[in-house]
């Protein structure tokens, strides 16, 4: 069985088709999934499909992406992570890509996530891109996280992958590492230790191959376990069970 460690069920993408898509990710064999939390007020949502469902998980947290949204601070966002069905802190991190001009904000924002962490004792979700450097030097400076995290959908090189995991987080790969050009992530697929190896559908986006260009589901997280398994050359079984396994002990969750 597989576990979807990070996708966007609240989204009206899929929140319209929500029966449907947890009867496929029983088809699919993927027992669980982690909604993940881009601003609060959208949070309730999010909450609300956790509470209403067994197989799933939420976080809390503010996406770097939303400029104009309610600022987190560290006294809420750990009063809400206080929640049974809360497992994380998050989405949090930094994106030079979508924004430019002054972005302190961002890293502001950033630090106020990794220290709500650190008070609540949950892992991080981090996103970054076009930002690893200084992602990566707001977390050597705050101390990092003794509940670690993940660097989700992470799409960086060898290098910064390395220094992820020295700072004790994990890497979860997403439906881009069955894309053909994508040597790069299938580079990081190959050599990331099992034991620290998450993988995701970030849906409804990045839908992996066979369904490139399409809505993306939790269901499809399968197709990238089995593209990870081809890269390590195991069953995929192998890595349905490492990440699994991987997913209950970061979010320090009860084996299911």
């Amino acid at each position: 069985m597989y576990v979807d460690s990070h996708c966007h069920l609240d989204f009206p993408e899929l929140a319209g088709d929500l029966p449907a898509l947890l009867c496929r990710m029983a088809e699919h064999g993927v027992s669980h999934a982690l909604c993940i939390s881009v601003e609060l007020p959208e949070f309730p949502k999010v909450l609300a499909l956790a509470e209403a469902h067994a197989e799933l998980y939420a976080t809390v947290g503010v996406h770097p992406d939303y400029p104009e949204t309610t600022e987190p601070t560290v006294q809420h966002l750990v009063r809400l992570a206080t929640h049974p069905k809360v497992v994380g802190i998050g989405e949090t991190g930094l994106d030079y890509y979508r924004l430019s001009g002054d972005l302190e904000w961002q890293r502001e924002r950033f630090r106020v996530h990794v220290q709500a962490a650190q008070a609540c004792g949950k892992p991080l979700v981090i996103h970054t891109r076009n930002a690893a450097g200084d992602t990566l030097a707001i977390l050597r400076e705050l101390g990092g996280n003794p509940a670690g995290g993940v660097f989700h959908c992470f799409t960086e090189d060898w290098a910064t992958a390395s220094a992820a995991l020295e700072l004790g987080f994990h890497l979860s790969i997403s439906g881009i590492v069955t894309f053909k050009n994508a040597t790069v992530v299938k580079e990081v697929a190959r050599r990331c230790p099992l034991d620290r190896l998450l993988i995701e559908t970030d849906a409804p986006y990045l839908a992996p191959v066979p369904h490139r260009g399409k809505r993306n589901e939790p269901a499809f997280v399968r197709f990238v376990g089995e593209e990870i398994a081809r890269l390590k050359e195991v069953p995929p079984e192998v890595i349905a069970a490492v990440t699994r396994e991987n997913f209950w002990r970061l979010f320090g969750i009860a084996r299911a």
